[in-house]
């Protein structure tokens, strides 16, 4: 049985944080004790656990030095992982974190279980492991296992993505342009969180474009992708943020070194960890994140080969992106993390 551990989570009362308490919950992982963090505006509020309450208290920096702490969440953004994560981590705490600052870090593992969990074990350098991005973890767990078969040259990706990416104030806002369209009034909305009314419209900006046309997003998906796959595969990345509240859709097109054949990727995918498989085109029936929201899989379907080129897949997926693209993988990493470092006791 696995030794119960006492977790912080940092951004306890943010979108991603409220999630990892759920699916802590939900795989039934081992807690001993839960340290919600926040700011100083959120001391005093309460976030439940398992029928117990626990009060939010402020990060600082003497936290970790105070609370004995073995496993530490960060989901309150790159500025606050940048400050306080080498902190929890100096102080003995594996710092799982799941904002973008440490991605790309060479001495720090960037780790979807499904794929590389091996990785995990590169924590002891640093004391951190980094989380993905949330369209690049949903895309590798499709990615990974066609990989293994047939070889994987090249990936085009184009995102259709929630307003869940931008947390609790993407979503608010999304609903409250609705309220306004129907209170006639959607001229007169001011967007605040997106840089154009989401409600009725397609944004093609997810972050900040740099030199060369593509957006961060985009170029998240394609550093990530690579160090997560230990492969230098070619990616182009198209990231589209969509008038749904919650959970991310994904046009991908793959081609393969070898002939790839759509049932032989079907029983792939069917058989790959975290991932389900809804492709029965006859009674309409394939992914869509109305009906995958609250959900810790990646959902795809839509396989089919290309008409011309016979090492070429099409296929889509959605996944729930506070869960499969932030809570539910850090949670994972977790309890590979667990697994692999032995964190067993006898008598219990």
């Amino acid at each position: 049985m696995l030794k119960k551990q006492r977790i912080a989570i940092v951004g306890a009362t943010g979108a991603v944080g409220e999630e990892i308490l759920n699916v802590l919950d939900e795989l039934d992982f081992p807690v001993e004790s839960i340290l919600p963090l926040a700011s100083a505006k959120s001391v005093g509020n309460e976030v439940e656990f398992r029928q117990k309450y626990y009060k939010v208290q402020e990060l600082n920096e003497e936290v970790f030095k105070n609370n004995k702490i073995d496993i530490a969440f960060f989901s309150a953004g790159g500025e606050i992982s940048k400050k306080y994560a080498k902190i929890a981590a100096k102080n003995k705490a594996l710092v799982i974190d799941n904002t973008s600052y440490f991605r790309m870090d060479e001495d720090i593992p960037l780790v979807v279980p499904e794929c590389n969990s091996e990785d995990i074990k590169l924590y002891k350098k640093t004391g951190i492991i980094a989380n993905p991005n949330c369209s690049t973890i949903q895309m590798v767990h499709i990615l990974k296992p066609l990989d293994d078969i047939f070889d994987l040259q090249r990936v085009d990706v184009s995102t259709y993505q929630a307003a869940s990416g931008a947390g609790k104030e993407g979503m608010k806002e999304l609903v409250e342009a609705m309220q306004s369209f129907f209170a006639f009034k959607l001229d007169e909305f001011q967007s605040k969180t997106f840089p154009y009314t989401l409600a009725l419209n397609l944004i093609p900006q997810i972050d900040e474009f740099v030199d060369n046309g593509y957006t961060k997003e985009e170029l998240k998906m394609i550093n990530e992708t690579q160090k997560i796959l230990h492969k230098k595969i070619d990616i182009s990345a198209t990231c589209v943020r969509v008038p749904v509240l919650r959970s991310h859709s994904e046009s991908l097109t793959l081609h393969f070194k070898n002939e790839v054949s759509a049932n032989k990727a079907k029983e792939i995918l069917k058989n790959a960890p975290s991932v389900v498989l809804i492709d029965d085109i006859k009674n309409k029936k394939y992914p869509m994140p109305l009906f995958t929201s609250d959900t810790n899989e990646t959902y795809v379907g839509r396989i089919r080969e290309d008409i011309n080129h016979k090492n070429i897949l099409h296929l889509w997926c959605v996944a729930d992106q506070i869960r499969v693209g932030a809570a539910t993988n850090a949670v994972r990493i977790a309890q590979k993390y667990l697994e692999l470092t032995k964190w067993n006791f006898k008598g219990v």
